[in-house]
C-alpha cells in the first residue's frame, strides 16, 4: 500500500481523484492511500456532510457543478450591504508596504474591493490568498504584487486547499491576515464549515502579525464544523451593528478591538 497520508491531505487526495476520474470507489482509494476501508468511509461521510461530494454505493460522485456555483455565488450576495461596510472599515487599517494574507471568504474580499486606488499600485502592497475571486477583482489593478496560493481547487469555495497552500503559506510572514467565519462564540472561538478551509485558515492566524476578524453579524453567536483559532488569537473583529450586544460585550472583555459599523 501507498505511505498513508495525514488527514487533511488524505482527504484533499480524495478529492482531487474524485475531480480527475469522476467517480471513486473505497477499494480504490484504501488502495491508493494506505488507510482502511474504515476511515475511506468515515472521509467520504464528513466530506459530504460538507457538501463536496455525493455518496453512492460503494464509493462516491461529484455534485452537480451549477449546485456548486450557486453555493459561492449566493453566500456572495448575502448581506451584501453589511459586507461592503465592513470591507471598506477593515481596508482603512492597511498601510503602504505590508503584505497581507486574505482567506476565501465573501466579506474578506470586500476588503481588497475597498482598497483605495493609491494602494493599488505597483509595489505599495503584497497580497496572499488562495481566492480565485479576490485574484479576479485584482486582475485590472496596475501590476499587483500577489502571490496566489496553490493546492487542490475547491468549486464551492473558489479557493484552493491542501499540503501545497499549507507549505507555501508556511514560509510567508505577514503583517496582518483579513479572515472571514462561519461563526464565533466566546467558548468555541472561530469556526468554520470545512475541514480543509479550517487548517489553511489556521496557518494565516499563525503566519500574521495582526488577525482582523471580517464578519456580518449574523456569524456571532454561531459555532461551525471546525475550530480555526481561540477568541484571544483574533486581534480585531469588524461587524456590523446589528451583532448581539452580550457576544460584542464577551470579546471585548477578552482584549478583542469590536469594530461596529
Amino acid at each position: 500500500m501507498a505511505e498513508e497520508l495525514r488527514l487533511p491531505g488524505r482527504r484533499a487526495r480524495i478529492l482531487e481523484l474524485l475531480n480527475q476520474q469522476g467517480q471513486v470507489r473505497v477499494t480504490e482509494l484504501v488502495a491508493a492511500l494506505g488507510v482502511t476501508d474504515t476511515s475511506i468511509r468515515r472521509d467520504l461521510d464528513i466530506l459530504e456532510g460538507e457538501g463536496q461530494l455525493r455518496r453512492v454505493h460503494g464509493g462516491a460522485v461529484p455534485l452537480p457543478q451549477d449546485f456548486r456555483a450557486e453555493r459561492y455565488s449566493e453566500k456572495l450576495h448575502l448581506h451584501l450591504a453589511e459586507k461592503s461596510r465592513i470591507g471598506a472599515a477593515a481596508a482603512s487599517m492597511i498601510s503602504p508596504g505590508e503584505v497581507l494574507i486574505f482567506d476565501s471568504g465573501t466579506t474578506a474580499l470586500q476588503v481588497a474591493v475597498n482598497i483605495p486606488a493609491p494602494l493599488r499600485t505597483a509595489g505599495m502592497l503584497t497580497f496572499v490568498t488562495n481566492s480565485l475571486p479576490l485574484a479576479e477583482e485584482m486582475r485590472a489593478w496596475p501590476s499587483p504584487n500577489l502571490l496566489m496560493l496553490g493546492g487542490f481547487y475547491m468549486p464551492d469555495y473558489q479557493a484552493t486547499v491542501g499540503p501545497q497552500a499549507l507549505e507555501q503559506l508556511s514560509q510567508i510572514t505577514a503583517d496582518k491576515a483579513f479572515l472571514g467565519a462561519d461563526g464565533i462564540t466566546l467558548a468555541d472561538g472561530i469556526t468554520t464549515s470545512h475541514v480543509l478551509m479550517a487548517d489553511l485558515d489556521r496557518m494565516m492566524v499563525e503566519r500574521a502579525r495582526q488577525v482582523i476578524l471580517t464578519v456580518d453579524s449574523s456569524k456571532l453567536g454561531r459555532a461551525g464544523l471546525v475550530h480555526v483559532a481561540g477568541i484571544r488569537q483574533i486581534h480585531v473583529v469588524i461587524t456590523d451593528r446589528k451583532a448581539p450586544p452580550e457576544v460584542v460585550d464577551g470579546l471585548r472583555a477578552e482584549g478583542v478591538t469590536v469594530q461596529l459599523v
